[in-house]
C-alpha cells in the first residue's frame, strides 16, 4: 500500500543536506551537469513539506541521460525515465523496494526545459514572499488530510494555486 501524504514542520537542515547531497551527485556525474538546484517545498525557508530533498539537474542535452543513469544508481538512487513527464528524467532514493522512506528525488532536464523554469521562479517567488508559503503550507496540509496515500490526486489539487503563483510571479507581483 503506498504511503500516506505527510507534511512535516520546516527543518533548517534540509538545505544542508541538499549540499551534502549536491556534492556526491557532482562528483559522480559533473561533467555533464550544466545547473543543479535544490528546488521544491525543502528549499523554501520556513515552509512545511514532505521530507523529500528535491533536487534539480540542468544538462545540455538528454541524450546525456544514458551517461547519468548507473553513477546515480551507485549512489542509490532508482532510476525511472521520464515517469509522466515528458522530458524529465526521475530518479529516486532510496528506490521503493527497500521499503523505506524516500529522502531525494532528482528530477533531471534540459536547462532550457520549461519544467527547470517553472520550478526556478515558484522556488523563488515562495522565497521572497512568505505569506504566499505559509498559504502553500496551509494547502498541502489540508490536502495531505483529504487525499491521504493518492499522491497524484495530492499533486493536481495543488495545481491552481502553483499556477496562480507563476503568473504572480510572471507578473512581478
Amino acid at each position: 500500500m503506498p504511503e500516506p501524504v505527510i507534511i512535516v514542520d520546516y527543518n533548517p537542515a534540509w538545505p544542508g543536506l541538499y549540499e551534502e547531497e549536491k556534492m556526491c551527485i557532482l562528483d559522480a556525474i559533473g561533467e555533464y551537469i550544466e545547473d543543479i538546484q535544490h528546488v521544491g517545498s525543502t528549499s523554501v525557508p520556513g515552509l512545511g513539506a514532505k521530507p523529500i530533498i528535491d533536487i534539480m539537474i540542468g544538462i545540455h542535452d538528454l541524450s546525456l541521460v544514458d551517461e547519468c543513469v548507473q553513477p546515480l544508481q551507485s549512489l542509490g538512487y532508482e532510476y525511472l525515465g521520464e515517469f509522466g513527464i515528458p522530458g524529465r528524467h526521475y530518479f529516486r532514493k532510496p528506490p521503493e523496494t527497500l521499503s523505506m522512506h524516500r529522502t531525494y528525488h532528482i528530477h533531471m532536464v534540459e536547462t532550457n526545459h520549461d519544467g527547470w523554469k517553472r520550478n526556478m521562479l515558484f522556488r523563488d517567488y515562495l522565497r521572497t514572499h512568505p505569506e504566499d508559503a505559509k498559504q502553500y503550507e496551509v494547502l498541502k496540509r489540508a490536502l495531505a488530510e483529504q487525499f491521504g496515500s493518492d499522491r497524484e490526486g495530492y499533486a493536481d489539487a495543488k495545481t491552481d494555486f502553483i499556477e496562480a503563483v507563476l503568473v504572480k510571479a510572471t507578473l512581478g507581483e
